[in-house]
């Protein structure tokens, strides 16, 4: 009984430890799935605390899931673990038949799955939950309290701490299709051979006033006294989605330019933003003095929106902007750049660097060689992700060292009687 019970704590508190942490880094893509969910259900009131509990959603998981994995406040996790599951396993029921939005969202964009796929998901994890609610009370093997403490602070701080750093700045690990290093042209391919979407077609005929349906195999059109009345195609097997689709970048002036923009052998900034209107007035001067240096650069510099043109010409007009806008769907908008506005440098469809609106670099910083410029950013962000690793990571390890202390000690004790 010990052993099941240490392997669902052990599984039930890895699952959770991963959940909360991919949330934690993508807290505005958590924001967008609270929000899909509260528009599909009528409840758009609810949209403005989406946000907080993104934020409040990752942190619960993340400290649930540590607690499970090193026995820390052992009665109080396994409640924790048992109300996540009740929750959200016949909530999950309801998403997979009434499928208003088609992900879940559970592990963020680190791992799609579909609403069945979730619900059978957390049905197996109740089942683990279960083993470590009803055994909660028989494992008297402890630590000090003080240490139990010590592990649950540090897991709240560090969970907060890596939300607050990806909201303000970008998401510190990028699973989007959109991350640095990512080809858009490459991301939009079907593979040959790729499975196509499946869809069957429904004929509406009637005789002697009675309308009936048919499918493909059976529609009676060699008989004449069916009288046609209608078809229609209904999609039943999806086939292969590519990472990045419904991408295009267009204006009523102009038409379509992906291709162009995707295809250009120089540098191209895209001012990213879903929503002119909530632009911050402050970061204006920097977007001009970018803009103004692309130009003196020779180097393309457009704006993409889901805006309206109205709303465009008149945010050009009102901030003195000397570039265009050009249309894009706001879903990919919000996927490319968690920050609106954001700014992205391409290079033949390839994407060399984002920026939040809170780092956009200034004029001088950008003189010289661009991928150079790049390749240093990210060896000092990549220089401080490692120490913030390292130090996580021997953390963790202390703690691990305490349970297995704690564990080898109870084993003695027990063949010692």
């Amino acid at each position: 009984m010990r052993t099941i019970q240490f392997i669902s704590r052990l599984l039930v508190g890895l699952l959770f430890i991963f959940s909360g942490f991919v949330k934690a880094v993508d807290p505005m893509g958590s924001t967008y799935k609270f929000t899909d969910y509260f528009i599909a259900f009528g409840m758009d009131a609810l949209k403005e605390i989406a946000f907080p509990l993104a934020i409040l959603l990752s942190a619960l998981e993340l400290t649930v899931g540590m607690a499970l994995l090193f026995n820390a406040w052992r009665k109080i996790s396994a409640w924790g673990a048992l109300l996540f599951m009740v929750v959200f396993t016949p909530l999950t029921l309801v998403l997979a038949i009434s499928n208003p939005v088609s992900d879940c969202g559970c592990f963020g964009d680190a791992l799609i799955l579909t609403n069945w796929e979730t619900f059978g998901k957390n049905l197996i994890i109740l089942i683990f939950t279960l083993v470590i609610f009803f055994a909660r009370k028989n494992d008297n093997k402890s630590y000090p309290v003080w240490k139990q403490n010590i592990l649950i602070s540090f897991t709240i701080i560090f969970s907060l701490w890596i939300s607050v750093y990806s909201y303000r700045h970008l998401p510190i690990i990028d699973f989007r299709p959109y991350h640095i290093g990512a080809n858009i042209a490459e991301g939009m391919l079907i593979p040959e051979g790729a499975a196509a979407d499946e869809y069957t077609s429904l004929f509406t005929y009637e005789k002697d006033g009675i309308v009936k349906e048919f499918d493909e195999t059976n529609y009676p059109w060699q008989d004449s006294t069916w009288t046609f009345v209608d078809s229609q195609q209904i999609k039943i097997k999806d086939g292969y989605t590519p990472p990045i689709h419904d991408f295009s970048i267009s204006n009523d002036y102009e038409g379509d330019i992906t291709d162009r923009v995707l295809n250009d052998e120089t540098y191209t900034f895209l001012f990213v933003s879903k929503e002119i209107s909530k632009i911050n007035n402050d970061i204006i001067a920097k977007v001009q003095d970018l803009s103004i240096f692309a130009l003196e650069q020779n180097i393309s510099f457009i704006g993409i929106t889901a805006s309206g043109q109205s709303e465009t010409e008149e945010f050009k007009s009102n901030h003195e902007i000397p570039f265009e806008f050009y249309n894009t769907d706001e879903i990919q908008l919000k996927t490319i750049v968690r920050s609106n506005p954001g700014l992205v440098l391409l290079k033949k469809g390839t994407i060399l660097d984002k920026w939040h609106f809170n780092d956009f670099p200034s004029s001088n910083e950008l003189k010289g060689d661009l991928a150079a410029y790049t390749i240093t950013k990210h060896q000092k962000l990549n220089i401080k992700l490692i120490l913030i690793s390292i130090t996580s990571t021997l953390l963790l390890l202390i703690c691990l060292f305490v349970l297995l202390t704690q564990a080898r000690t109870g084993v003695k004790n027990r063949l010692q009687l």
